[in-house]
């Protein structure tokens, strides 16, 4: 469906409005279905992501800054998303030895086991989402929408 009909507009948008439109549209579909398969988990979005950071350390801690870098949110309050990681028993915070001032955030056993329950669930949605779409476009789309960031 077109994204005026979508949004039921009655003017004429410019084809960059469109794209606009077409992206925070499609962006708050994508998000909101993320979030039912979230719900069950009493997991937000930038919490899974965190774990998802967090469990790519591979067993290693990772402080607050390198956390913030790589969250896809980049507006995210990391400190108020790792205490609420913490009070679910999901990733531990200790204080780093060699520097005093440094947070270090580990993934707990708890915060894994969760992963790799969503894991699976995560990937059947993804694919659901990529089903209308060929291997090609697929990789037009990823393509055109690194370019149009950048």
């Amino acid at each position: 469906m077109k994204i005026e009909d979508e949004i039921k507009s009655t003017v004429e948008l410019s084809l960059a409005k469109k794209v606009i439109l077409n992206l925070s549209f499609s962006r708050s579909i994508v998000a909101d279905r993320f979030l039912e398969i979230l719900k069950p988990f009493d997991l937000s979005s930038e919490q899974y992501n965190v774990l998802r950071i967090l469990r790519g350390q591979k067993g290693k801690p990772a402080n607050m800054s390198v956390i913030q870098e790589r969250m896809i949110s980049k507006n995210s309050n990391t400190t108020r998303l790792v205490d609420k990681l913490i009070i679910k028993e999901l990733v531990t915070r200790n204080i780093c030895p060699s520097n005093k001032r440094k947070m270090e955030i580990t993934i707990t056993e708890k915060g894994l086991e969760v992963l790799k329950k969503l894991d699976p669930i995560v990937i059947a949605h993804e694919n659901s989402l990529a089903s209308n779409l060929t291997t090609e476009e697929l990789t037009l789309l990823n393509n055109l929408l690194e370019k149009y960031r950048n």
